[in-house]
């Protein structure tokens, strides 16, 4: 989670799921409210067999770009799952993860993947509340309310103050500010875009 926005990290939630019953409701995060999300993070929590979360930071997003950084994120959730799978489905039409594990690629899968829908859900929720306390220091941005994403508060105050500690100097948003344009860091990525592809991996074996 967190692919397209100008701060904070990325974040990838890894989810094993067993055979039970999925909670009604759950489908792609972004189709659900706040309040609905929240609740069902907490009922996926322990319906899953098990989950990680991995994060890549804004400074390491910058560095490597986000497909490297988006790697890193989810090897650093698979590492910190209590098995290793057997398989791993992705979110999307891309493979940013490769050998050594097994991947198989769905398109919306978080709408038809019960595993990947429930890392989105988990993933989210995790995210946000990050996002909302990183804005405690920085309530002017807005990320409680926009999570990183460029939102009117967050392009004024942006525009006004310059970016945070917590934002992404790599992307594209500084061209359009020329009084902070000189804190932009050339990204390793040769085109400078944002892969489509999705921040969250499904497990299901």
């Amino acid at each position: 989670m967190g692919r397209g926005a100008w701060a904070g990290p990325v974040t990838v939630c890894a989810a094993i799921t067993g055979l039970r019953r999925p909670p009604e409701g759950l489908t792609d995060s972004k189709l659900l409210t706040i309040k609905r999300r929240t609740e069902l993070a907490a009922v996926l929590r322990k319906w899953v067999t098990s989950y990680a979360l991995g994060h890549a930071s804004p400074e390491e997003i910058d560095d490597l770009g986000m497909t490297a950084a988006l790697r890193l994120a989810a090897g650093r959730a698979l590492d910190a799952l209590p098995v290793r799978p057997d398989a791993v489905i992705l979110d999307g039409k891309h493979d940013y993860l490769g050998a050594p594990w097994r991947v198989r690629t769905v398109i919306k899968g978080d709408q038809s993947c019960v595993a990947v829908a429930a890392a989105s859900v988990i993933a989210k929720v995790q995210r946000d509340k990050m996002m909302a306390e990183l804005g405690i220091d920085h309530a002017d941005f807005g990320f409680a309310d926009n999570a990183g994403y460029p939102s009117p508060v967050h392009k004024t105050a942006l525009a006004e103050r310059g970016p945070t500690p917590y934002h992404r100097l790599s992307w594209a948003y500084l061209d359009a500010l020329p009084q902070w344009r000189h804190l932009k860091k050339v990204r390793s990525c040769t085109d400078g875009s944002v892969p489509e592809i999705e921040g969250q991996l499904g497990f299901d074996f």
